[in-house]
């Protein structure tokens, strides 16, 4: 059976999402932030004979995002996303996701693949003498510079919005270092919640390359997290970076594949 979930069912649906907290670091940040009774925002689970939870998909604007932890009713969940403007935007673990490839219907459109990976304690982390200072409000316009003077680095319209957005409600964090006044290399944190965090927007520039500098920003910005009691997790498709993230404590534990 396949209903639409209200806060009744919040314990019961946090307890199996919990479960794998990097995965589903995006349904429950989302979950914590806007509830189930928002216009933009549904929360759907399967449950087996027991009333257990088998399988929930949240729908975010057109995004949806899957979740299960076995077989689980396909055909149900694409009925649901049928009844929204297609193309919609399908991501998730790359497991889960895949199954709905045969649904033509859907209008999937373009399948990227990264590795997913997750850090659960500082052991691997070491001390550095860097200044590196976490961003605040004022620091937004010094940030986007920065970003946009990336080449490397694709940088939205509302990017200014979101990080403030990020900064506002405490979904996100940036730290950043300096020479001169100048920013010259930054990180971020995104989609943060009670119990893991996403690690985004890693960033240097080309003059200030292979200092050490962001590696020193992460050291600090992971510590602060881990200290919290979060997971961290970060995507990443460069096998290059991921030696750099593995040497930080980081592991793979799966895929994510979104289309758009």
């Amino acid at each position: 059976m396949i209903r639409k979930l209200t806060e009744q069912d919040h314990q019961q649906v946090l307890a199996f999402l919990s479960e794998e907290p990097s995965i589903n670091l995006f349904i429950i940040g989302d979950i914590e932030a806007f509830g189930y009774s928002s216009e933009f925002q549904e929360i759907w689970a399967e449950f087996d004979e027991q009333s257990t939870i088998k399988a929930v998909l949240l729908r975010f604007h057109q995004s949806f995002i899957p979740y299960a932890k076995g077989e689980f009713d396909t055909t149900g969940f694409v009925s649901i996303m049928r009844q929204y403007t297609q193309p919609i935007f399908l991501s998730g673990k790359s497991d889960i996701v895949e199954k709905f490839e045969s649904f033509e219907e859907l209008s999937l459109g373009k399948k990227q693949v990264t590795f997913f990976a997750e850090c659960l304690s500082d052991d691997c982390l070491g001390d550095n003498d860097v200044e590196v200072k976490k961003a605040t409000i004022e620091d937004v316009d010094r940030i986007i510079e920065h970003q946009s003077s990336i080449e490397e680095f694709h940088i939205r319209s509302d990017a200014r919005k979101m990080l403030i957005n990020a900064m506002e409600s405490n979904t996100g964090r940036t730290y950043y270092t300096t020479r001169q006044g100048v920013i010259t290399a930054c990180v971020s944190t995104t989609a943060e919640n009670s119990i893991s965090a996403m690690i985004v927007g890693v960033c240097t520039r080309k003059e200030n390359r292979r200092q050490g500098l962001a590696t020193a920003i992460m050291e600090k910005l992971f510590k602060d997290v881990l200290a919290e009691g979060k997971t961290l997790c970060l995507f990443y498709d460069n096998p290059a970076a991921g030696r750099i993230y593995k040497r930080l404590g980081f592991k793979d534990i799966g895929k994510w594949t979104m289309y758009r």
